[in-house]
């Protein structure tokens, strides 16, 4: 059975085109600038409360580690 070929203009506008979606995205690029990480840079922001949490972007709340770390923890906030 053949895969259905997905749509990405309608991803983008029913979901990552959103202003909410735009506003995430928007602090996370703030964090990685924050950290001086680059493009190319296999690190990831991990922000220790997650902003789905009520955390920040402050300095004290980011910390750079793997992507394997990061997608570990998922919104999990260290204690």
């Amino acid at each position: 059975m053949p895969k259905k070929k997905r749509n990405y203009r309608k991803e983008y506008d029913s979901y990552h085109g959103t202003a909410k979606q735009r506003k995430n995205r928007s602090m996370r690029n703030k964090a990685r600038r924050k950290l001086k990480l680059k493009k190319g840079d296999p690190r990831e922001v991990d922000h220790k409360k997650p902003l789905s949490k009520g955390g920040g972007n402050g300095k004290k709340n980011l910390r750079a580690v793997s992507r394997k770390a990061n997608r570990k923890k998922g919104s999990k906030s260290r204690k």
